[in-house]
């Protein structure tokens, strides 16, 4: 029997605290760097952003959005034989926050025996993070190296931004999104596809590092934006167009984009060169900024609660980030 995987559950998680364009503004000045409401919806669309509170870890906002999608598929912690975080903001160095959300799920059951023992790792691919997690557990289930996953993506990006850089300070948020993935006879994921290139590595990075016990280097985040947009739109379109090739499928067979919330901009680009009318694109950027690994699941999960997106449709989902990595998953809900 060919095995497939398929998504039967999503959750998300937004810490309380809510920064919309204005207060964030205030703070800023508060501070001596200018911005404005206009000047960040003009070039990012984001109205708003999450920020998660000093004693909460990106463990914490992923084992929220675990019980949601447990919850939504009928699952309980002792189902669940895989764990991959996608994330660039981890509890520790090591281990990895997989590991930590693990041992908080477990607690959920007593019966947890299975989640106990399963494989659970991160992985590091920034704004990509949640596509190369969602490939790796696809690939895993179709190989029957696990039956049911939790695949998540967790960031707590507000800890790695520059408050003097006003260009970068304003686009990031805090949140968590996850699926559950489980092993299926009918098709799912439709087709996968990931990439990677480390020449590009100076236009989106957080240089700094830990050595002895001190941060070397610049421990906050660093973005070339134009170099950024010029090659996320072309990597997005060519990612998308092999996974409709790999699935035999056109861009008239998609009924939603659901692409990494990072601008605006780069997100109508890409929808036209896919000739997708921006009604056919899950949009969250406004209200929740730029998430990193978190903000793809988190759109879907609000798509899916809201009724936007419904059971039997096909969605791409597809996201560029720091490395430089991008990659786009092609899925039937």
């Amino acid at each position: 029997m060919t095995l497939f995987s398929r998504i039967t559950g999503t959750g998300s998680f937004l810490p309380p605290r809510r920064l919309t364009n204005a207060d964030l503004v205030a703070e800023l000045a508060a501070q001596g760097v200018e911005s404005s409401d206009e000047w960040i919806v003009e070039r990012t669309g984001i109205r708003a952003r999450h920020f998660a509170a000093p004693e909460m870890n990106s463990s914490d906002l992923a084992f929220e959005a675990c019980k949601q999608a447990l919850d939504a598929a009928g699952r309980r912690p002792q189902d669940i034989d895989l764990i991959i975080v996608a994330t660039s903001s981890p509890d520790m160095v090591f281990p990895s926050t997989a590991c930590i959300l693990q041992h908080k799920l477990a607690q959920l059951d007593e019966e947890a025996v299975g989640i106990a023992g399963a494989p659970a790792f991160d992985v590091q691919a920034v704004c990509s993070g949640f596509i190369y997690a969602l490939t790796v557990a696809d690939a895993m289930i179709r190989a029957g190296s696990a039956k049911r996953a939790l695949v998540v993506g967790s960031e707590i990006f507000s800890r790695l931004l520059d408050f003097q850089d006003r260009t970068t300070c304003v686009l990031f948020g805090d949140g968590a999104g996850a699926v559950v993935l489980e092993a299926s006879e009918t098709p799912g994921i439709l087709a996968t596809d990931i990439h990677a290139d480390g020449k590009h590595v100076g236009i989106l990075c957080v240089p700094g590092h830990v050595r002895n016990g001190n941060i070397l280097g610049d421990p906050v985040l660093k973005m070339d934006g134009q170099a950024v947009f010029k090659l996320a739109v072309g990597l997005l379109e060519g990612a998308a167009r092999t996974v409709l090739d790999k699935a035999g499928l056109t861009d008239s067979d998609i009924d939603w984009l659901i692409p990494h919330q990072a601008n605006i901009r780069i997100i109508q680009s890409t929808a036209k060169k896919l000739k997708l009318p921006m009604e056919k694109v899950v949009l969250t950027v406004h209200d929740h900024g730029n998430t990193s690994a978190a903000s793809i699941p988190l759109a879907l999960d609000k798509a899916v609660r809201s009724g936007q997106v419904k059971k039997g449709e096909t969605l791409m989902l597809e996201g560029v980030g720091g490395g430089f990595t991008w990659g786009a998953v092609l899925v039937k809900l």
